[in-house]
């Protein structure tokens, strides 16, 4: 088991050395999408290895596998074949219209994949200082990412979001060292303060004063990179100006995991202080963000900064969820960050199609899709159905799910809730039926590349009508781990 975790994390680095030799050629597109690929099965392979064996904890205590993160394994190594399969054509397509040149392809292909293995070791590791470094390294490859097309808004897009995530990273790594300060007495041994799993066994003995500070800044920290407000405002002008399956891998899994490492620590701090401090700061938060990100969803006017907007409401709403913290909510939590990822990836690869289609990134010049284009005026149209909540899609049983919870806390904060998803639900609607319907504009026939948002899509409808028993145990054992209780 722990072989096969090693070839999962070092699968990335290979491909990122292939990639670079392979340099700017249509191959590379293939090589990036058979690995990425390949490390896919490797993480089914590990899921197997963890439904007979249970949990990894190597002697070493270098890395540790649960229910929780190896959800987001196999979440992330599935996003990343399918945004490598979408990223193929589109990239090549890309140079060849003199978008990109060669070297920037080559940069692109290396750092999709050291930007994926910096996210597998922030999932994998046990250390919460590795943990830190693995997430500013994500960070730095994606600046590079976001960057790739070098126009002064994408340059602009990228110090923006480079500026804002390294204060933010800054911020969680003192709380990071807060932490570590506060566990240095555990141990004769300074390395076993920064180990997870000694932190989690040995809560109750940690510095309550300093484990409250700790998580402060722990949440803004990570939270920015999360998109909550008010340190989102990288995130609609990254989002918008990056490559189209750079978004899609973004919007997928850049959050999902810095909402992953927020979670670690506060299960640290439930544990710890033995009372819902940590909940009421993260559903303070959570709440804002997704208030604020559904009412600015209606002013928006381009198709890209819509949905990066709805990013930031969706991952309000699930840090309003963990906080609630109860079972059934925080359930509801996991469920929704596996099957926001898989639709709002899906929704960035029909947008790519979309603005290569019509040349225009402007709602306002882009009409008729159905009519022009049934593929992608569809897919645009159930997409936007999907994200927004409605049946029969995941999200909406997961929405569901967190109304009751929040209904039997507060109803006041559920009434809240359910004005902010109406008025989420209306932001989004009022711009996509134009979108969609009505008579088309004037495009430019260019190739399709739907089939990673069938994919994407069809999951989440998969798991709207019917969840499978091992991923309802696998989601089940991570709300054990995050509530304590089922």
């Amino acid at each position: 088991m722990i072989f096969l975790l090693y070839t999962i994390l070092s699968l990335p680095i290979l491909a990122a050395m292939v990639l670079f030799f392979v340099g700017a050629k249509r191959a590379a597109g293939i090589c990036n999408t058979i690995f990425s690929a390949i490390n896919f099965i490797l993480a089914f392979g590990l899921a197997v290895l963890f439904v007979q064996h249970g949990s990894l904890l190597p002697a070493d205590q270098s890395f540790y596998i649960d229910a929780l993160n190896l959800i987001l394994i196999l979440l992330a190594t599935f996003l990343a074949t399918t945004c490598a399969y979408f990223s193929q054509k589109y990239m090549w397509q890309s140079l060849q219209l003199g978008v990109i040149g060669k070297r920037r392809l080559r940069l692109y292909h290396v750092l999709y994949q050291l930007f994926m293995f910096m996210l597998l070791l922030a999932l994998s590791t046990n250390n919460i200082g590795i943990l830190w470094v693995a997430m500013e390294g994500a960070t730095l490859a994606t600046v590079l990412l976001v960057s790739l097309y070098r126009t002064p808004k994408a340059i602009e897009a990228a110090w923006k979001y480079f500026i804002l995530c390294i204060v933010a990273i800054a911020l969680a790594l003192f709380g990071t060292i807060l932490i570590y300060a506060s566990a240095l007495k555990l141990s004769s041994s300074s390395n076993y303060a920064m180990l997870w799993s000694v932190l989690h066994r040995e809560a109750n003995f940690l510095n309550v004063p300093m484990i409250k500070l700790a998580f402060v800044f722990l949440i803004v920290g990570y939270g920015t990179k999360m998109g909550l407000v008010p340190l989102h405002n990288w995130l609609p002008d990254a989002y918008t100006e990056s490559p189209a399956p750079v978004t899609a891998l973004l919007s997928g899994l850049l959050s999902t995991v810095s909402c992953y490492a927020l979670l670690r620590f506060k299960m640290l701090v439930d544990l710890t202080i033995g009372n819902h401090l940590a909940g009421n700061i993260m559903m303070a938060f959570g709440l804002l963000s997704f208030l604020v990100a559904g009412l600015l969803m209606h002013r928006q006017r381009d198709i890209k900064r819509l949905f990066s907007y709805s990013s930031i409401g969706h991952m309000g709403l699930m840090t309003f969820a963990f906080g609630i913290g109860t079972p059934l909510a925080t359930f509801a939590a996991l469920f929704y960050l596996v099957t926001h990822a898989l639709t709002k990836s899906a929704i960035f690869v029909v947008v790519g199609n979309v603005t290569r289609f019509s040349s225009t990134h402007k709602l306002d010049n882009i009409r008729g899709l159905i009519q022009a284009e049934p593929q992608i005026g569809w897919m645009l149209l159930f997409s936007s159905i999907a994200i927004i909540g409605l049946p029969p899609f995941g999200i909406f049983i997961s929405e569901l799910m967190l109304l009751i919870s929040t209904a039997q806390n507060s109803l006041w904060l559920a009434g809240i809730t359910l004005f902010g998803l109406i008025v989420a639900l209306a932001g989004i609607m009022r711009h996509i039926h134009l979108a969609v319907f009505g008579h088309a504009s004037s495009y430019v026939k260019s190739q399709i590349n739907l089939l990673p948002a069938y994919l994407q899509l069809g999951l989440v409808l998969i798991l709207g009508l019917y969840l499978p028993t091992n991923l309802a145990n696998l989601l089940q054992q991570a709300t054990i781990l995050i509530a304590g209780k089922i």
